[in-house]
């Protein structure tokens, strides 16, 4: 009986510290406050570790706050986190390492980084994809185009407000298009530590 209380024990214990550890290596989380409700992400931080390092350092400094979605194709993206209400970009640090051969697809609801022709260029801003756009995946490294656009991030709840956000009114404000007439403002992102 003492033998089987004792490996009972040791059964529950070993699933306590099974489950600890599990629990620990959560993924962190963030929430997007914007002027038309809340987007909950999770951050995939096992796959893209320099990504979301990057978007928690700019969202734990306030960076992100009060800048808007300024591009917005209902088909394809919303893209945010780079330019204020009126349309100044913002100065942001050194660009980081595309990670956009992780393993993970342009896929609705995921968020990737977004950049220029220059694939490690990726700064502050990023977008949500509103479909799928599997184009935006990495294929290879030997064009601009191949080496695709790095997902760190996926929404948990909120794409609903995601979708509000998409069929905006938008308009032309030269250089920029696709810029929604009533700004979509974000006004704060939380981190949630996993």
């Amino acid at each position: 009986m003492k033998k089987l209380l004792r490996l009972f024990t040791f059964t529950l214990l070993a699933f306590a510290l099974s489950a600890q550890n599990l629990y620990a290596q959560a993924n962190p989380a963030a929430v997007i406050h914007t002027s038309m409700g809340d987007i909950k992400l999770e951050l995939l931080a096992d796959q893209a570790p320099a990504s979301v390092d990057n978007f928690i350092s700019y969202a734990k400094s306030g960076f992100y706050d009060g800048t808007i979605f300024h591009r917005v194709i209902s088909h394809f993206m919303i893209q945010g986190g780079g330019f204020t209400a009126d349309m100044e970009k913002k100065a942001t640090r050194e660009p980081i390492t595309n990670e956009a051969n992780n393993g993970l697809s342009n896929l609705r609801g995921t968020i990737a980084m977004a950049r220029t022709n220059n694939p490690h260029s990726a700064t502050a801003q990023f977008f949500i994809n509103t479909q799928d756009n599997l184009n935006l995946n990495h294929t290879g490294e030997s064009s601009s185009r191949t080496w695709g656009y790095a997902v760190f991030a996926r929404v948990t709840d909120g794409m609903s407000v995601v979708d509000e956000i998409r069929f905006v009114e938008t308009t032309t404000t030269p250089p920029y298009s696709n810029v929604p007439k009533v700004p979509v403002v974000i006004e704060s992102v939380e981190i949630i530590d996993g």
